[in-house]
């Protein structure tokens, strides 16, 4: 029996993997790569090793999860040492721990490895603490969308408890996060960033206000995969201070 190890490939720069990451990466029989890992993160791989293109991507095509599990509990039946490797953290809205569950319930060994998640990541880059003394004593992460209509996010709730927000793949749905969170009582002009593929080569970012949001981001261009970081610890980001009307995307 081989075993399965869900590996954490962080945000997109291959130096920010963890040394567990990348020994784990060096001994895989089989490696299953999500679409947002970074393809360099490969080198790290035997060259003997499979590599399994198994993507999940909100709005695209996808790999069907239940196929996913499947695979990974055939390759570890097989006798391989089995790495799935995913962009972020495992565990951060990375169904991390539905895999590790079914993979359990079929007597199959299987390690975590954590990574750095684009939600700690993408903040950092642009200079953005998620607590600060003076604005914030807490940050919520939390997914721009819920698996129905009944685990949608509460987003009045959310604007409500004073916290910085990190939204994950909340692009597609800005205009209703904008409303819910205006309609919980947050100001017009509390700051917002947007980055985009964070800590790789081709990052972009915005920097607005909840007011100017959906039009600020269909303007700048940006797109998924971003990170909406909703607080007044973005006043702290790097390009802030030169920030004039109208909002504007900084290459």
């Amino acid at each position: 029996m081989g075993n399965v190890t869900l590996v954490g490939a962080g945000p997109g720069d291959p130096e920010l993997l963890t040394l567990k990451a990348v020994r784990a990466i060096e001994r895989a029989d089989v490696v299953l790569i999500d679409d947002l890992v970074n393809p360099e993160i490969l080198s790290f791989a035997p060259s003997t090793a499979r590599v399994i293109q198994v993507g999940k991507r909100g709005g695209c095509a996808s790999t069907p999860q239940e196929f996913i599990e499947r695979l990974m509990i055939a390759e570890a039946r097989a006798g391989h040492r089995v790495v799935r490797l995913k962009g972020g953290d495992p565990y951060m809205f990375g169904r991390g721990g539905e895999e590790r569950a079914s993979l359990r319930a079929h007597g199959i060994e299987v390690e975590v490895v954590p990574g750095i998640s684009s939600g700690l990541a993408a903040p950092s880059s642009i200079g953005i603490p998620l607590t600060h003394r003076s604005w914030s004593q807490g940050v919520t992460f939390v997914t721009g969308h819920g698996k129905d209509a009944e685990s949608e996010p509460e987003w009045k709730a959310l604007a409500q408890s004073g916290l910085t927000l990190v939204i994950y793949m909340g692009v597609a749905r800005v205009d209703a996060i904008q409303a819910g969170l205006l309609a919980g009582g947050a100001a017009a002009d509390t700051p917002v960033a947007v980055v985009q593929s964070a800590t790789r080569d081709n990052q972009r970012q915005l920097l607005t206000t909840l007011g100017q949001l959906p039009q600020a981001l269909r303007d700048s261009g940006l797109g998924s995969p971003s990170i909406i970081v909703v607080g007044d610890v973005v006043r702290c980001a790097d390009d802030w201070q030169s920030l004039i009307e109208p909002a504007r995307a900084i290459a």
